[in-house]
């Protein structure tokens, strides 16, 4: 096995390093203070080809595999988690699903426009209803000659307010449970779709969150995506992509607390030395190392299984399980290392550990993956 980048790999990496230097790390706190990342970020995330990673070039993507996309992820992760949702979501849950579940107009329709950062996609799952739930919609489409219409609301939706397409997932038929839904591309100006902005979250401040509700919302029936009643297998296999995004960006939140926990310990005075001279101080930082590392190797395995079309959903739970873990665990630690003075926002360890929290939540919690990885090990479903 050979770990060591390629060099379009390794140039990808510096591209993303230098571009999170520049535009994101300088901004991250007065973004996270007005709830709000400067809206102009998505059309320079697509001028570098990031929103188009892993899709075909014939459709306005940049190509590359899915090893280069979580070296950008994570570099992303490391400056602002707000501005790696905007590519997680936008790319890996919309993007990426388009492009395999897609017809030829959809994907001609649509992709340009999502890669290069004209438009952006959100992702219409959750409900304020059913969030681990996801095969007990209570969202309708019903048809109504050439056209659905839609009626329902969706919850904590990334890029909810800023997006031009939702991804939208709904129940076409009365079959209980996940056999009853449908996916469909529904355009964000639709009449009868109100968006409204959820604010005060306890961390992912500057990231676009919101409430979507549909009231008579009309779509033609070419807006299906896939065949009608596949919607929860088109969701969850976005899903087990979108956990190795998650597990991503979580590794580059454990290294940024890394990189501040070193340079604080390195500077920080005393009882007349710094304070990284001090064995306690040596095990927080070191427990912080081993989980990047950790997470940072279960994430790559992830990226090869899907580059080389192994079965990858497992493994994508456990590197999303372990790496939201290991974030929390990470800042947490960096904050231990900063003491009083992590507690303010001023610094950055406070803010990595607002951001971390989340993630143990949204694309499936650690519980649903500890079932997920429990269940592909013993063959029996806990369901």
């Amino acid at each position: 096995m050979n770990l060591e980048l390629s060099e379009e790999q390794a140039a990808v990496r510096r591209l993303a390093e230098d571009f999170v230097a520049r535009e994101v790390t300088p901004n991250a706190v007065a973004w996270d203070r007005a709830e709000s990342v400067d809206r102009s970020i998505v059309k320079k995330l697509g001028a570098l080809g990031f929103l188009g990673l892993t899709i075909p070039e014939e459709y306005g993507g940049s190509g590359g595999d899915h090893l280069a996309y979580c070296l950008v992820t994570e570099e992303l992760g490391r400056g602002d988690s707000s501005v790696r949702g905007i590519v997680s979501v936008s790319l890996g849950l919309v993007a990426k699903t388009l492009a395999h579940w897609g017809s030829e107009e959809q994907k001609r329709d649509w992709l340009p426009r999502l890669t290069s950062g004209e438009a952006l996609g959100c992702f219409g799952l959750t409900e304020p209803g059913t969030g681990s739930d996801a095969g007990n919609l209570a969202t309708r489409a019903v048809r109504d000659g050439g056209d659905y219409v839609i009626n329902g609301s969706k919850m904590f939706i990334t890029n909810g307010t800023w997006a031009d397409v939702v991804l939208l997932f709904a129940r076409t038929n009365d079959t209980p449970g996940h056999r009853g839904v449908s996916a469909f591309l529904v355009p964000a100006d639709s009449p009868g779709l109100t968006r409204r902005p959820v604010h005060g979250k306890l961390g992912l401040r500057g990231q676009a969150t919101a409430e979507l509700v549909f009231q008579d919302v009309r779509v033609p029936a070419d807006a299906m995506l896939g065949p009608e009643g596949k919607g929860f297998s088109i969701a969850m296999s976005a899903l087990a992509k979108g956990r190795m995004s998650v597990a991503a960006g979580c590794v580059g939140i454990a290294q940024a607390a890394l990189d501040a926990a070193v340079g604080y310990a390195g500077q920080r005075e005393q009882f007349g030395r710094s304070i990284a001279h001090y064995q306690l101080v040596q095990e927080l930082i070191s427990d912080i190392s081993v989980d990047v590392d950790a997470a940072r190797l279960l994430t790559w395995r992830v990226a090869d299984l899907i580059d080389r079309g192994q079965e990858f959903a497992t493994a994508a739970s456990k590197a999303k399980l372990f790496a939201s873990e290991a974030a929390v665990r990470a800042a947490n630690n960096a904050l231990q290392v900063y003491g009083g003075y992590g507690y303010i926002d001023e610094y950055p360890v406070g803010k990595l550990l607002r951001d971390a929290r989340v993630m143990t939540l949204y694309e499936g919690t650690s519980q649903i993956q500890k079932l997920i990885i429990g269940r592909a090990e013993t063959g029996v479903s806990a369901f």
